[in-house]
């Protein structure tokens, strides 16, 4: 939901509808933060909340980058989905995945690009998982 690297900053969890850009917090990752800044978060950059998101939610990514446009076959703006691609501690593991399966870190994207959350789904993905694993006991 938040990679290590910014486990001592202040976060929260995302709404569905809000707004974030990538932001380069003080340990210089790159993480998810809120569009839109309090007053202190201006005066003092350290208060900015790292937004978790929760694997398996929807984001609409704005102002991907060329290279990786060119590299991936995907347009401007896509429909991503959030992964964590390892378990591990001390890894950078939050990233995106592309409709085409494609996966790549949030370390990878620029400073400032602007992410809406469309869904937070992790609580469907996973009662759906549970179904079919059900499903899959029930046919053994």
């Amino acid at each position: 939901m938040c990679d290590y690297s910014l486990a001592h900053f202040p976060n929260r969890l995302a709404k569905e509808g809000e707004h974030l850009i990538i932001h380069r917090f003080q340990t210089q990752s790159l993480g998810l933060a809120p569009e839109r800044r309090r007053f202190r978060e201006i005066l003092f950059p350290g208060c900015v909340p790292a937004v978790c998101v929760p694997p398996g939610t929807k984001l609409l990514l704005h102002d991907i980058p060329e290279k990786i446009q060119r590299s991936l076959g995907v347009d401007p703006v896509e429909v991503v989905t959030f992964v964590q691609k390892s378990p591990d501690a001390f890894v950078y593991r939050d990233a995106v995945r592309f409709s085409t399966g494609d996966e790549i870190l949030l370390q990878c994207l620029e400073r400032g690009q602007r992410v809406d959350v469309l869904s937070l789904c992790e609580e469907e993905e996973a009662q759906h998982s549970e179904i079919e694993s059900n499903a899959v006991a029930t046919f053994e």
